[in-house]
């Protein structure tokens, strides 16, 4: 269960909860500044769907949903891009700098994942736990407890109502903030899971594991809909394409593939990577993924043309997760070496090399107003640049 008297959750729901005062272990460290913040901890270790009378939160399959079918949202004709006709101003990466370090976990920090209307940010541990931050501040908001191994992976729900973790015990978990709990874990996967991923219209999760598959999860039915199979090594990484039922996956088998999850077959499988794909990430509009490797090559591809548009070395160093920002034009990526190496998207020229992890870069995020980004990384940190 949940505790703890917090007014930034309160902010997560669409319902009026109680809570009782706590105070939650778990130090937080800014740029000199160092003491604990209060939080609050959510558990979760059911290994079956768990009943609920509370109001059902969206996409989050609790009994009151079960019954119904979330697949409906996949084989429906795909959305207008909201995005489609706006353009952007590209993330001012040449002037950020460092900000703030925040040392908030145990072991190393794997993923971090952005609040989708809320400066909320999630990040998730090989310390088995993943955490939920205020930004820019740091504060701490809540700790996740209940996966066995490490976690790999986490996403919020479109509505910022729920989160999704994966994990080293193959798990994947739902946790809903109003019932203050994890309400699914599903356990189809026979070894670890790499990388969960809502479908923007939240009713349906996929994830990817070492067990070479990609799984698409009915939320509100609480069961496996389909496994994606195709890839003869890990799959490393699962992205959505913005407002669309089709997906990308990395592995690493050196290939990267996009899938239409409607009919499960693979529809496009970019060749051209020498070593282990990391990463695979679309662009806000869909029409350039990126993928990263372990030789430290960044490729960009042209999802219309199904071609490949550039080629980019980092480096000697692998390296591992990519992001956009909003306009596309920017990709920044966090290398092994440390260090965070900014692109323009449309010539390859790097714009910003940035220094200041001890260890190796495993995830960045931008803001969604591109205003800062946020890096997580080997040296158990997450970090500030704006």
């Amino acid at each position: 269960k949940l505790t703890g008297k917090l007014d930034t959750l309160t902010q997560l729901q669409s319902t009026s909860i109680s809570y009782t005062t706590q105070t939650a272990s778990g130090g937080l460290q800014g740029s000199g500044n160092s003491g604990s913040s209060p939080g609050a901890t959510l558990t979760g270790t059911g290994g079956s769907p768990a009943t609920a009378s509370a109001r059902p939160a969206v996409g989050t399959g609790t009994a009151a949903a079960r019954g119904r079918s979330g697949w409906s949202t996949i084989t429906a004709p795909s959305p207008r891009h909201p995005y489609e006709e706006l353009q952007f101003t590209p993330a001012g990466v040449a002037n950020m700098g460092l900000q703030k370090t925040f040392k908030g976990h145990l072991l190393s920090v794997a993923a971090v994942a952005l609040h989708p209307t809320k400066p909320i940010l999630v990040t998730a541990s090989d310390d088995k736990t993943w955490k939920m931050w205020h930004m820019p501040a740091g504060d701490l908001i809540m700790c996740g407890e209940g996966h066995k191994d490490w976690v790999s992976s986490v996403d919020f729900h479109p509505a910022g109502v729920a989160l999704a973790s994966g994990g080293g015990d193959g798990l994947v978990k739902l946790w809903d903030f109003a019932q203050q709990r994890c309400v699914l874990t599903f356990t189809d996967h026979k070894q670890a899971v790499w990388g969960v991923r809502y479908h923007h219209a939240g009713e349906v999760l996929a994830s990817c594991s070492l067990d070479h598959t990609v799984r698409l999860w009915d939320i509100p039915a609480a069961k496996s809909r389909m496994a994606l199979r195709g890839h003869v090594d890990s799959v490393n990484d699962v992205n959505w394409q913005p407002f669309s039922s089709a997906l990308a996956t990395a592995s690493s088998d050196k290939t990267v593939s996009v899938w239409d999850a409607r009919s499960g077959l693979c529809t496009q499988t970019f060749y051209g990577h020498l070593n282990s794909c990391n990463c695979a990430v679309f662009n806000l509009l869909g029409t350039v993924l990126a993928s990263t490797d372990a030789d430290g090559v960044i490729k960009l591809w042209d999802t219309r043309m199904v071609a490949e548009i550039l080629s980019i070395s980092t480096g000697k160093q692998p390296a591992n997760k990519a992001a956009f920002d909003r306009s596309g034009q920017v990709l920044a990526v966090g290398c092994d070496d440390g260090r965070i190496k900014s692109y323009n998207t449309l010539t390859g020229d790097m714009i910003i090399e940035m220094a200041g992890h001890d260890d190796a870069v495993q995830a960045v995020v931008f803001d969604h107003a591109g205003n800062y980004l946020i890096s997580a990384g080997s040296d158990n940190t997450f970090r500030l640049w704006s």
